[in-house]
């Protein structure tokens, strides 16, 4: 693929990203960054980036069709709480927003998908320039789950599905066949401190993160990174599971390590 689009949230994910999609045979990369939400290292992995206002959609299209750019992928979220403050809705957004009948991540990202579909911008799945990055089911690190921590996973899975299918979160922690907590608006990190201070002093819980029953992958893809491994860390947590090819290790090597060091198993199931 000569040029790619990249619309670039919060976090490590679209400088990962990047990096992939080039050695994955992408020659140009044009990235559409958020102000006071995108790494400034983005500057670094694409050939241009555009600084724009949350809400701005009219110039988000323009700056892809005005550089040639046909396909792109979305990496990075937003702020939840950024969503309902500093927005800059320029015409074409309230437009959009006006139309829709609910409004929550998936009608909304759907209709900026169809809007940027309308000018030719296809917004695509970003699994496939990630390589191993998205695991295969199994264990990847050292130590094998126990009978129990694998029963926990299982429940945990249902568990998880069941609330992300109710569009509330994606992450449960559960220890004994018990929920701790399930994610909320606080998101991944804070849900597996708050469980893991819920499973006793000896820790102890295991963590499951899912996609939703109908995920679509163009406008989010759970993923795991340092932070989640720092974050397993401060809540004592066993075991961190996630799903087999429909979940990302940001830096996946040095995940990896991380989890080791610290004891802790990540399964992809």
């Amino acid at each position: 693929m000569d040029t790619l689009g990249l619309i670039a949230g919060n976090g490590d994910f679209p400088l990962i990203f990047a990096r992939a999609a080039r050695r994955n045979g992408v020659g140009r990369i044009v990235a559409v960054a958020f102000d006071g939400e995108t790494k400034p290292d983005i500057t670094g992995v694409a050939d241009h980036v555009e600084w724009i206002k949350i809400g701005q959609l009219d110039r988000l299209i323009k700056t892809f069709t005005g550089h040639g750019v046909t396909r792109a992928i979305m990496a990075g979220g937003i702020t939840p709480t950024n969503l309902f403050k500093n927005l800059r809705l320029d015409l074409r957004m309230i437009a959009l927003a006006a139309r829709l009948k609910e409004r929550n991540a998936h009608t909304i990202f759907g209709g900026i998908a169809a809007e940027m579909k309308k000018d030719g911008v296809e917004l695509l799945d970003p699994r496939p320039f990630l390589g191993d990055a998205v695991p295969a089911a199994g264990v990847l690190t050292k130590r094998q789950p126990t009978g129990d921590e694998q029963a926990d996973s299982a429940f945990g899975l249902r568990i998880a599905k069941a609330v992300s299918a109710l569009d509330i979160g994606q992450t449960v922690v559960v220890k004994n066949g018990t929920v701790l907590a399930v994610e909320g608006l606080e998101g991944t990190d804070e849900c597996i401190r708050r469980g893991g201070a819920l499973a006793g002093q000896n820790g102890g819980a295991v963590v499951v993160k899912v996609s939703k029953p109908y995920h679509d992958f163009r406008f989010d893809i759970p993923c795991i990174g340092p932070r989640t491994i720092e974050s397993c860390a401060a809540g004592r947590i066993a075991v961190l599971a996630v799903e087999a090819g429909r979940s990302a290790l940001l830096d996946r090597e040095a995940v990896v390590a991380a989890a080791v060091r610290q004891k802790l198993v990540i399964t992809a199931v």
